[in-house]
């Protein structure tokens, strides 16, 4: 007589090698200069990957399921949402559609990724769940998505999927836990780093220190780039910015996180105390300088 806990195990095992199975072919070793991540062919002869598992500079290796490797090429890369785009010729390499949605927390998630271009998997749980936030490095992310799985350095770029097989992610290293990184940060993110390679950021060109003040919080300006924004809105080192755009500053934070993409170009209102007397400038925020 068969175990039935016996068959219901192998039903699930076989289940989640199918998962795999189905998006293997579309999972992808990247080398670049002694250092191995993974990808995914998110558009016809485009990977996506992670950045921070990306080596700086040298020639890029894009190895396939089946064993072989094509040259490749960084298309753009964002060190603050992680997403780098590399291209390379395998156009007929079906790309992976990614599911814009959370998973429910505690659902199960199967990262795929690959190891010298042999397929690779995990499976963990939705350890956590949340709205959108704002990495270490003031990168806009549209969901907070933490995974209880081991991930191998080297797996790093590979795709999440929840329990029906569906991608929802790429899966990278955080701050002592795994974070997916979410279908429209990575469609966002990954589209302009085709159009524009590089994803443009806010820039007012001044040095801030948060203080408290009496009615509030200010951001006191402690240096000015002379060829900046702000030193061409006559905004000089020692001034409080208290006000934008007829709002109270609720921080430096809440501050650079109106630098985003679309704030190039745009020009705001800038309410400043210049030794205790309030003063408003026209300010245009500028493109901040590649590093």
């Amino acid at each position: 007589m068969t175990d039935p806990s016996a068959a219901i195990l192998s039903s699930f095992s076989s289940a989640l090698a199918s998962l795999v199975a189905r998006a293997a072919p579309s999972i992808v070793s990247v080398h670049s200069h002694r250092s191995r991540a993974s990808g995914f062919v998110w558009k016809p002869g485009l990977v996506v990957t992670a950045d921070e598992a990306l080596a700086e500079e040298g020639e890029i290796s894009i190895k396939l399921a089946d064993g072989t490797a094509r040259s490749g090429s960084i298309v753009g890369r964002d060190h603050t949402t992680d997403i780098a785009l590399v291209r390379f010729d395998a156009k007929d390499i079906a790309p992976i559609k990614l599911l814009p949605e959370v998973p429910a927390l505690g659902s199960l998630s199967i990262v795929v990724a690959a190891e010298r271009g042999a397929p690779a998997a995990a499976l963990g749980t939705i350890s956590l769940t949340g709205g959108r936030w704002r990495s270490l490095r003031g990168g806009d992310i549209d969901a907070r998505i933490e995974l209880d799985v081991r991930l191998r350095h080297s797996h790093q770029g590979g795709l999440a999927l929840n329990a029906a097989g569906e991608p929802i992610g790429m899966a990278v290293l955080g701050a002592r836990r795994v974070i997916v990184i979410p279908a429209a940060t990575i469609d966002r993110v990954a589209a302009r780093l085709e159009t524009h390679g590089r994803i443009a950021r806010g820039y007012l060109g001044v040095g801030l220190q948060p203080i408290k003040l009496d009615d509030g919080i200010g951001a006191m300006v402690m240096s000015v780039d002379k060829t900046g924004p702000s030193a061409a809105a006559g905004i000089r080192q020692g001034d409080v910015i208290v006000g934008w755009n007829d709002e109270k500053l609720s921080g430096v934070r809440a501050l650079l996180r109106a630098l985003g993409p679309d704030s190039v170009g745009s020009v705001v209102d800038v309410a400043i105390r210049r030794g205790g007397e309030p003063t408003r400038v026209k300010l245009t925020i500028g493109e901040r300088p590649e590093a």
